[in-house]
């Protein structure tokens, strides 16, 4: 009787995305010092001003409609990662100060340095100005919550929007904003993160597959919005 054959070796598991600098990177060059941390209302201007820029680059301004009241009316009602959650990215030319009050018992904000090869002029540091200390800035930020997947018995997040402000594209902060969510989703257990993107931002596409995630074209979004959903008011 033959042998039987050997077990076929493990799967190694898929290791965590490259390109991201480590959190004990020496400043060098033109140090851009990057922190993510939750936002918090007193932000929503910033957040405002962020989504219109997403919505005038996804060609997307006549479906915008949202105010800083209505999203002060919506957002930060409930715990961190339980509902509608925001991580703002922030940066700056300087190490930022130690400030407890973005330390929670849910979420330490995550720091990095990007060393760059030229210094970045940011022509609307004003207005993204955080108004808190030094030369801080919002450079952009991303949305999610809590789903559920059936499939897998396990809640993920949906990440609803991910934007990085133009002059600081391509520099991995993208990246560092979709792992914190993804870091976030393993710590709590989490199955999976989801969300969509456009069909012609190919940019993107390419993006989250480098990241290791599965575009899937065999799925559509379908949706009730405006007087279609209106029309539901009265219908049971």
């Amino acid at each position: 009787m033959a042998a039987a054959a050997p077990p076929p070796p493990p799967t190694p598991a898929p290791s965590a995305p490259t390109g991201l600098p480590d959190s004990d990177s020496t400043p060098v060059g033109h140090p851009l010092f990057a922190r993510i941390r939750l936002a918090t209302p007193l932000d929503i201007p910033h957040i405002h001003k962020l989504i219109h820029q997403m919505a005038i680059f996804e060609k997307l301004t006549h479906l915008f409609t949202a105010t800083e009241s209505s999203l002060a009316s919506t957002l930060f009602k409930s715990p961190p990662f339980l509902s509608f959650t925001i991580f703002l990215l922030e940066v700056s030319s300087h190490p930022f100060e130690k400030d407890l009050n973005f330390h929670s018992q849910s979420f330490t904000p995550i720091e990095r340095i990007f060393n760059l090869d030229h210094s970045l002029i940011d022509p609307e540091a004003e207005t993204f100005k955080n108004g808190i200390n030094g030369d801080v800035v919002v450079a952009g930020f991303v949305l999610f919550f809590p789903n559920f997947s059936t499939f897998l018995g396990k809640p993920g997040f949906y990440v609803e929007d991910l934007f990085v402000r133009e002059c600081y594209r391509r520099k991995g902060l993208g990246k560092l904003l979709l792992s914190a969510v993804a870091s976030q989703a393993v710590k709590m257990g989490y199955g999976r993160v989801e969300w969509v993107v456009l069909d012609w931002n190919v940019n993107a596409i390419k993006f989250y597959e480098e990241m290791g995630a599965n575009v899937l074209p065999e799925w559509r979004i379908c949706r009730l919005t405006g007087p279609a959903l209106e029309a539901y008011r009265d219908a049971i």
